[in-house]
């Protein structure tokens, strides 16, 4: 969420606008396109708002690369932005040597409502809705090492919105939230206590990861984000004994369009639970929660 803006139109209502693209992950480039529009629509649903319309951002080598492949993306991203009702109103686009692809995106929130990665509570639950292991096993597609079913299962989990869980905490009601993307859980998690007056427990065990990823890490696919993710964030973070090597990995993974982090009040977590589930969010999950101490601190516990 480093690129969401909130900016005050009234006293009730605010706008969110957001930028967001990236290179090309999958090889198939309508669900790349997918992927991308979801990627982007993303920061607007972790402040808990409503995207209304969007831009397409395209760099695209127009001189080795077919252009069929940039309407396959373009179509991808439009499937997404119908989905979750946005309009298109144009884009820009650029003839670069590196294939991009994202969109800007436009929102509305109640600004009473607006929910900021660093407004979590003592007490909270916390509740990630999407498995970890993109970076993983992303890493391992590349090397040809994953397996047809755990690179289907990754592509259709980047593809899907986070709208019905942002949709489900503002009417159950959240207090904090972010989107888990490239800086992996523990990265974005940090920022939810930099400078604040909290910490978090994280139960290790408690976190869904992908089918395979434990596997592909014990033959080495690991993204080289995952050891920048965890070299920058180190001093937040404390594992206990029990906590296994994978686990302490996963953690940092760097995340595609990955789910959101949602800080909750205790009394209404299940109940939130229960909805994302009936809402089909499967895999959300309670993974920890907010502490008063240690401040500042990130506590990863197996269980």
């Amino acid at each position: 969420m480093e690129d969401a803006g909130v900016y005050k139109l009234t006293d009730e209502l605010a706008i969110i606008q957001t930028v967001d693209f990236f290179t090309p992950i999958v090889d198939d480039p309508f669900t790349f396109g997918q992927i991308a529009a979801a990627n982007s629509l993303s920061d607007v649903y972790a402040m808990g708002g409503k995207p209304l319309t969007a831009m397409n951002i395209v760099c695209f080598p127009i001189q080795t690369m077919d252009v069929s492949i940039l309407k396959e993306i373009l179509l991808g991203g439009l499937e997404k932005m119908r989905e979750a009702d946005v309009v298109l109103v144009g884009g820009h686009s650029v003839d670069d040597q590196e294939l991009k692809y994202g969109l800007s995106v436009t929102g509305t929130i109640h600004l009473q409502k607006v929910l900021r990665k660093e407004n979590a509570k003592p007490g909270d639950r916390l509740i990630l809705t999407k498995p970890l292991g993109t970076g993983i096993i992303n890493t391992a597609i590349k090397a040809e090492m994953a397996s047809r079913e755990a690179a289907e299962m990754v592509a259709k989990s980047m593809a899907i919105l986070n709208r019905k869980a942002s949709e489900i905490m503002q009417e159950i009601g959240a207090n904090a939230c972010t989107d888990i993307t490239g800086f992996g859980l523990l990265g974005h998690a940090s920022e939810m206590i930099e400078n604040t007056d909290i910490g978090m427990v994280i139960y290790a065990e408690a976190v869904p990861v992908f089918p395979e990823a434990e596997e592909l890490v014990a033959i080495g696919m690991i993204p080289g984000g995952l050891y920048r993710n965890r070299d920058f964030r180190k001093d937040f973070v404390e594992f206990k004994s029990d906590v296994g090597q994978f686990r302490r990995d996963i953690l940092f993974d760097p995340q595609t369009s990955g789910g959101l982090l949602i800080s909750v009040p205790a009394d209404k977590a299940q109940n939130m639970l229960d909805r994302l589930h009936q809402a089909e969010v499967a895999k959300a999950a309670i993974i920890g929660e907010v502490v008063a101490n240690p401040k500042g601190k990130i506590i990863v516990e197996a269980i």
